[in-house]
């Protein structure tokens, strides 16, 4: 396979420290080829124009300011301006290992594909805060495990914090939808039922910071938990009883709770052997008392912010047929 171009896509809305660090780590990778950087502001009120110009000695970058209409579109007009054949899409939370090019390039030699997604991890110097919402994404006991790698390596849903897709799906394609969040599976079945491959690349890890407290954390997964039904609705053929786990897990804790004022404790217990699991990983994994603890909070808010906002849509969309739009407009942005 000859030689690829990479471009690589970054949008970014009202933070430029996180793309300041994003650009540093771009700066140390180990590439011994040339690759471009395409930088699009989706209208942020602090812009990071002045950070990307630092940079411009050193990185082949490109920038463009474009008005608000949400990060998928945004990815779509970078990849419309960039010059590569080989697209590889980041958040701007994000951190990259300086191998990460290389991983890439020498994965898609081995075994070329047009759509790939790669893990994620978090760095020593994230905050307790943050190295425990990473353990709730990312562990296996949690939903979390498919984000840290556990699901089936040639049929993996891409996410756009970590995502490289080829000139010519994205050709084919035509870019993300409007929906935010949702656009990555909503990418993936559309790129599947135009015959393209997706695969996992467990080498190539980004560190992505992610929300930075628990306001934040909760209405991100509330929204992953609303997006769920309306995709379903949309290709029911790959919907999973495993999309309804966050929402049976939390109704069945309400019931357990109701079960102890009866004198039936049996299934409190379980619950709490299954916190007991949550709190021992994540200490042991971090070597942290405090990020255990903090990560009890995190799988509580990961569940109940996602469980609770996929059953809402689920009878919204689902049930009563309701239009997506009209009663989540936050999940779409205008094009």
């Amino acid at each position: 396979m000859a030689d690829l171009f990479f471009s690589l896509i970054i949008p970014v809305y009202n933070r430029p420290d996180e793309v300041d660090e994003l650009l540093q780590s771009l700066v140390l990778q180990d590439f011994d080829r040339p690759f471009e950087i395409v930088l699009v502001e989706d209208g942020s009120t602090v812009p990071c124009k002045e950070i990307a110009e630092n940079y411009q000695d050193r990185l082949q970058l490109s920038y463009y300011f474009k008005a608000n209409s949400g990060p998928g579109d945004s990815r779509n007009f970078g990849m419309q301006q960039a010059k590569g054949d080989y697209f590889l899409i980041f958040d701007s939370d994000c951190i990259i290992p300086p191998q990460y090019l290389s991983e890439v390039d020498k994965a898609l030699k081995a075994h070329y594909v047009d759509c790939f997604g790669g893990p994620d991890k978090a760095l020593d110097s994230f905050s307790d805060i943050q190295k425990a919402i990473n353990f709730s994404m990312t562990s296996f006991l949690t939903t979390g495990g498919i984000r840290g790698g556990s699901e089936k390596i040639g049929k993996f849903q891409p996410r756009s914090f970590n995502m490289g897709i080829s000139k010519a799906a994205f050709e084919a394609w035509e870019g993300f939808g409007s929906i935010h969040p949702g656009e990555d599976p909503d990418l993936s079945i559309r790129l599947w039922k135009l015959g393209f491959e997706t695969h996992l690349f467990t080498s190539a890890y980004v560190y992505h910071k992610r929300r930075i407290d628990w306001q934040k954390f909760y209405k991100q997964v509330n929204k992953f938990g609303k997006a769920r039904p309306i995709l379903n609705s949309w290709y029911p053929e790959h919907s999973k009883l495993t999309f309804f786990f966050p929402t049976v897990f939390m109704l069945g804790l309400v019931l357990a709770l109701l079960l102890c004022l009866v004198g039936f404790f049996w299934g409190a217990a379980l619950y709490a052997f299954y916190f007991l699991l949550i709190f021992f990983s994540a200490t042991i994994q971090t070597g942290s008392l405090k990020i255990g603890l903090y990560a009890l909070i995190a799988v509580s808010v990961q569940f109940y912010g996602y469980g609770f906002g996929f059953l809402k849509s689920f009878i919204l969309v689902q049930l009563l047929r309701k239009d997506p739009k009209k009663v989540f407009p936050e999940l779409f942005f205008r094009k």
